[in-house]
């Protein structure tokens, strides 16, 4: 009996310990902490945006207990940074930052909204004034925006708003901290006096390791080649590359006949334009339906209406409008939480890359084929004399001055006449010329017949 009881109380005992190592290793598996870390090291642009929304839903995808970002940066795009610093405020997962030199502008914005700051020695956070790419500080508007955005982060982080909005306006003067007429920008040692800083760190292995965080595994952010392919035709300077590639290619087809290669090239910078801001939620359906609508009134204005009126007008409006509108991160109609200065910025890129085509385009179809060019060899030089035969054509075409003819095609302004059964290049003097009707030749320029209604 003794023996019995002696074989169940070892059991028993063998068993409680094989379970209470069991649950060690279960209680010691749950203690490890996962980080998931993303670097910002670039202008604060929509690229970096891009990466932050992957990043943030790759640590939601893992159940990360920690996101931190590895950032050295002079700042950037104001709306950009506004969409990292909500996404960063709303995240139920923690969010540091080690700031390995720089923080400057729109990086001191989302560093701000990060739950804890560690900066390595030497390192700088601040200087937040708004202002153009030639670095002189905008208007007090766009001044009164980023202080409200700094405020309002630092109260949400339960750090100095004083300071924040100090990082922005040099007019705000904070006893012992600046009283010089400077924006403010602290120094790491300085960060740190005043709570906006954790602690000093050189690595990120020293960061936990201040931290207490011991057990832990670090998942770093990979991007794709598409994800390269998308941060680098979503950069603003592509964009607009891609958006003069667009207007170019439709002013080239519609001054060549038939289907050629200047359409062929503005669909594919449709495509390039459109594809990775869809894929990326900025550009909707509808949006890129209005772009395609405009196209259309635009082409039905030049080949079937008379004049250039309401539908070439109403072309050209829902053409830009399609083309900004794809850029901003609005839902439908709400634009609750777009920055104006974003909606501008996209405008004016929209708006310049076009002017500039149109520009360029001109210039391209009376100067590249000149004879003075890189193209200048396909043009005949070569002298053909009277006495060989060779008959000027300009002296033909000034025979035609006061002859009459019909209209062989439309003339917007630009067709082409038929007069004596022979067929001529003209433009209208004035307005449009409708195909068939009579017309009387008025002079000659440019190997082309002046003519306007008889």
């Amino acid at each position: 009996m003794k023996i019995h009881k002696f074989i169940s109380f070892t059991l028993i005992y063998l068993l409680a310990a094989f379970a209470n190592d069991i649950s060690g290793q279960v209680s010691n598996q749950k203690k490890s902490t996962l980080i998931y870390k993303f670097d910002i090291k670039e202008e604060i642009a929509p690229p970096v945006w891009h990466k932050t929304r992957k990043a943030f839903t790759e640590a939601r995808s893992l159940k990360a207990d920690i996101i931190l970002i590895h950032m050295n940066t002079y700042g950037g795009m104001l709306e950009s940074a506004d969409s990292i610093r909500t996404t960063i405020l709303q995240s139920p997962i923690p969010v540091w930052v080690f700031i390995d030199n720089n923080a400057a502008s729109a990086g001191a914005l989302i560093s701000i909204a990060c739950d804890s700051i560690y900066m390595r020695a030497g390192a700088n956070i601040g200087a937040a004034t708004v202002v153009d790419q030639s670095g002189k500080p905008l208007p007090d508007k766009y001044q009164s925006y980023m202080r409200s955005m700094m405020r309002s982060t630092a109260e949400s982080t339960r750090r100095n708003p004083d300071i924040a909005q100090g990082m922005v306006d040099s007019r705000i003067r904070i006893e012992g901290i600046t009283d010089t007429g400077r924006v403010i920008t602290f120094t790491t040692s300085e960060a740190l006096k005043y709570g906006f800083c954790n602690s000093e760190a050189s690595t990120i292995e020293e960061i936990l390791r201040i931290a207490r965080v011991h057990n832990y595994r670090i998942v770093e952010q990979e991007l794709t080649v598409a994800d390269s392919i998308i941060t680098f035709l979503t950069n603003p300077v592509v964009s607009g590359i891609l958006i003069m590639l667009i207007i170019g290619g439709i002013y080239f087809e519609l001054q060549t006949p038939g289907i050629g290669f200047p359409l062929a090239a503005a669909v594919v910078g449709a495509l390039l334009y459109f594809a990775p801001l869809y894929i990326e939620g900025l550009a909707s359906n509808w949006e890129i339906l209005v772009f395609v609508i405009g196209v259309i009134l635009v082409i039905i204005e030049l080949f079937a209406i008379p004049g250039f009126g309401v539908a070439g007008i109403s072309g050209l409006v829902l053409i830009v409008t399609g083309l900004t509108l794809s850029m901003i991160d609005n839902v439908g109609f709400d634009f609750t939480g777009v920055p104006m200065k974003g909606v501008v910025i996209s405008f004016f890129i929209v708006i310049i890359a076009s002017f500039a085509s149109l520009v360029s385009s001109f210039f391209l179809t009376r100067k590249l084929f000149g004879s003075h060019t890189m193209f200048g060899d396909l043009a005949l030089l070569s002298t053909q004399q009277s006495g060989e035969g060779y008959i000027s054509a300009d002296s033909h075409y000034k025979e035609m001055h006061g002859k009459t003819g019909s209209a062989y095609s439309i003339l917007r302004p630009a067709g082409k006449v038929e007069i004596d059964g022979e067929v001529f290049d003209a433009v209208a003097d004035s307005g449009y010329i409708e195909k068939g009707e009579n017309v009387v030749v008025r002079g000659y320029e440019n190997a082309q017949l002046i003519v306007r209604k008889s």
